[in-house]
């Protein structure tokens, strides 16, 4: 795992189980991110990119905070090695943080501005699907507007959760408390998902691996097979039955996985019950092997 040391902007290399105390960049990606071979060399640092960084490591040391981890510079995405341990680990990335510091450049205005929430439920921060997890996983997040100017914070006690909660369609103790969130039925973190995109198809269900605990190799050129393996993981944790309730408007589409989790949009109040005895299933060569009661 790199860091930043936020005092003069260097790379260091930790093993990710004993880092030290850091904190963490949330952000979407624009044409002018600094890599991790344009740090190295030195290039790219004119535009927009390196001022998060730099923006990030101001903002950590003013809070005391000696180091800082953004995925544009600390992570080398041309090893695929290094890319797929980072992405099966980056839920615990950002929930082992001691801050997380959400930088929304299309919102320039602060919460006392008469458009703030116009603004704010507009940003595209909140339809990346990438952006679910750091939400979800951090038990702290400053939100940062485009002139890095603190606009809000999520914490367990925040009333800002409230504004977060009617934005992203997620019940306000699952943004307080992280730790609630196994609590959430497999369909209502789907529906959650279901409000945003990604870049590539294979990222859709890339992005969801934290968000179910579950850990899976990256195959890009898969297509939509990715979200297919998604769900066989989850499937082979959970005996949750809600991972089948979802609809699809593609007639093709065959089978009792979803095509992707779009089509769980729109399904909401479907709440995860404690029963004493839940009968197994699983997924044989023949399809999905299952006993439920007949009434």
């Amino acid at each position: 795992m790199r860091l930043l040391d936020t005092s003069n902007v260097t790379l260091h290399e930790f093993d990710s189980h004993r880092a030290p105390v850091y904190a963490i960049v949330s952000h979407r990606w624009t044409d002018e991110e600094v890599t991790y071979q344009d740090f190295l060399s030195g290039r790219n640092r004119d535009g927009k990119g390196w001022q998060k960084i730099i923006q990030g490591c101001r903002i950590a040391r003013l809070r005391n905070i000696k180091w800082l981890w953004i995925d544009t510079c600390c992570l080398d995405k041309h090893s695929s090695a290094e890319l797929t341990e980072s992405i099966n680990s980056m839920f615990n990335y950002y929930k082992n943080s001691k801050q997380c510091y959400a930088f929304l450049p299309d919102v320039e205005v602060q919460q006392s501005d008469p458009v703030f929430y116009d603004q704010l439920q507009n940003s595209t921060w909140f339809t990346r699907g990438w952006t679910l997890q750091e939400l979800l996983a951090s038990s702290l997040v400053n939100f940062y507007n485009a002139k890095f100017q603190l606009i809000g914070v999520k914490t367990r006690e925040s009333s800002f959760c409230e504004a977060l909660s009617k934005i992203t369609g997620i019940g306000i103790t699952y943004l307080q408390r992280p730790r609630e969130l196994r609590l959430a039925s497999i369909a209502e973190r789907m529906r959650w998902a279901s409000l945003r995109e990604t870049t590539r198809v294979e990222d859709m269900a890339y992005c969801l691996l934290g968000i179910f605990d579950v850990n899976m190799p990256l195959i890009y050129g898969e297509g939509r097979k990715a979200f297919t393996r998604l769900q066989l993981e989850i499937i082979s944790k959970s005996e949750d039955e809600s991972i089948f309730a979802w609809t699809s408007d593609k007639p093709l589409w065959k089978g009792l996985l979803a095509p992707s989790p779009y089509a769980f949009a729109g399904h909401e109040a479907i709440e995860q019950r404690d029963i004493f005895q839940r009968a197994p299933y699983s997924m044989t060569n023949k399809g999905l092997q299952l006993s439920l009661p007949v009434r």
